[in-house]
């Protein structure tokens, strides 16, 4: 057994030492934190935060296309949806041609709700990039889409 010091974030492979895949954990992980308690203030988990901020976006958007949309599993975007609907922050209307397809729709208070957890998450995102330049934070913006891009190919 080694008596070795567990680096923090930062220092050894929680740092430049370490892979991407691990970087990439640490850092969301932190991030999600910072979300969870900005956005508590609200009364708003980062889920929901993102299944209102898809269904303000696509207006319409089924279930099923909000699960891939906000990456949560189809089970956990169903209770989300549920409990936003009892709260009046959206509303279900069938699909005009399929029947059995709901449509989801933000309703008014569901926009000052998201409008609310904008400016909260405002200011994690500017902590987040308040040590880079616009044009990094637009390149690492860049690469980390282009991940996601590369891995849907």
């Amino acid at each position: 057994m080694t008596n070795k010091k567990i680096p923090g974030p930062g220092e050894g492979k929680r740092g430049e030492q370490g892979y991407f895949g691990y970087l990439l954990r640490q850092a969301t992980t932190a991030y999600r934190a910072r979300m969870e308690k900005a956005l508590a203030k609200l009364k708003i988990t980062p889920p929901q935060f993102s299944v209102l901020t898809m269904i303000a976006a696509y207006e319409g958007v089924s279930n099923a296309d909000l699960a891939r949309l906000s990456l949560l599993t189809p089970q956990t975007v169903s209770v989300i949806v549920n409990n936003l609907e009892k709260s009046g922050a959206i509303t279900r209307r069938a699909h005009a041609v399929h029947g059995r397809i709901q449509q989801l729709q933000i309703t008014t208070l569901g926009q000052e709700t998201l409008a609310q957890c904008n400016s909260y998450v405002k200011e994690v995102e500017q902590e987040l990039s308040m040590s880079l330049t616009e044009e990094e934070a637009r390149i690492v913006k860049r690469w980390l889409v282009s991940i996601a891009v590369n891995a849907e190919s």
